[in-house]
């Protein structure tokens, strides 16, 4: 299992990326092309089963084993009522994860994935962003491998998911200081918080890139200065998941702008993950161009929780069954690929 002993070893792990096995996805595509329809007539669902074979160093990739975690925190930002909600349904709907109640709860069966919640002191806020760094270099190393344990040994495709009232504003700071910008071009609604709490939460976001910007050199400083142990912990899983070959199926905006830091210092990070959905958070169209992401999905949700992805990963299983189950010209004695 990989672990960050130090920042050092973080920044590390992003400068040596496993790649992709070429020589199963070339063997992909030479069983692809052979399959009776005509090619390219899947569309994207070819894709996917070329990019699933190259990671899974398969010809005919499986998923089996699904795996959704839901990553939970507190940001002391929210003291700011950024949000429309109070910070006490973080805990409230962590409860509501290990009930079942939840809609991530009820998507993950829908598509067979196990589901586990890690959540991360609840009762112990991050810091304010506008004021100081959000979190310690000891917890934001915890919050990496927190995520970065909470892969399971056997997981074929990994979606994670976030809770934590308040965290489209860390998000929305990690993105400007990722990619450029500031608030006016990052913040949005999130929950649905009317225009007076839109203006504050624009603020704390300026606040926060005045004070940290230009002490924001690598991807660890940037995740613990702007962002949430929720955050850094799907950080931590993404790369992780990258060194174990396991792709990932990432969710909404606030998933996203986990990815965002390292993707600055290392672009080749986004290589064994696929963009679930355009959510209806409004900078996440701006976001997934900024990673050079094409979304599978477009379905106006803005859930979080790995809702999203939940959904999207039908579409891969739908991708590999058509890949692994049709038959071939030769197999059929259909005369001739067309």
């Amino acid at each position: 299992m990989i672990r960050f002993a130090t920042p050092a070893e973080f920044n590390a792990a992003l400068r040596d990326l496993p790649m992709p096995d070429a020589a199963a996805r070339d063997a992909a595509a030479a069983r692809q092309a052979q399959l009776t329809k005509p090619a390219g007539s899947l569309g994207r669902l070819e894709d996917i089963a070329l990019f699933m074979a190259g990671w899974q160093g398969s010809v005919c990739p499986t998923v089996d084993r699904i795996a959704a975690v839901v990553f939970a925190g507190n940001h002391g930002c929210a003291a700011r009522r950024v949000s429309a909600f109070p910070t006490e349904v973080t805990a409230q709907m962590v409860a509501n994860f290990h009930d079942g109640g939840a809609a991530i709860n009820a998507l993950a069966r829908a598509c067979g994935a196990s589901l586990a919640v890690v959540a991360l002191d609840l009762n112990r806020p991050t810091g304010d962003i506008a004021r100081g760094p959000a979190m310690s270099e000891a917890d934001c190393l915890a919050a990496l491998n927190a995520g970065a344990a909470s892969l399971p040994d056997d997981c074929q495709l990994f979606l994670p998911g976030e809770m934590g009232i308040g965290n489209t504003t860390p998000a929305a700071a990690l993105c400007a200081a990722s990619f450029g910008g500031n608030a006016a071009d990052w913040v949005g609604k999130g929950t649905g918080i009317d225009a007076a709490a839109l203006v504050r939460k624009r603020q704390v976001v300026d606040d926060a890139l005045a004070r940290h910007r230009d002490d924001c050199g690598t991807a660890f400083e940037t995740l613990r200065r702007l962002g949430g142990r929720e955050i850094a912990a799907m950080s931590g899983a993404m790369l992780a998941a990258r060194h174990r070959r396991i792709p990932v199926l990432i969710d909404g905006f606030i998933a996203c702008a986990a990815m965002a830091p390292m993707a600055r210092f290392a672009p080749a990070i986004t290589g064994h993950c696929l963009a679930a959905h355009r959510s209806g958070e409004g900078a996440h169209g701006r976001l997934l161009d900024a990673l050079g992401f094409d979304p599978l999905l477009a379905l106006d949700m803005r859930l979080g929780e790995g809702s999203g992805a939940a959904v999207a990963a039908q579409i891969v299983r739908s991708a590999l069954a058509a890949h692994g189950g049709m038959a071939t010209f030769e197999e059929a004695t259909v005369a001739g690929s067309p």
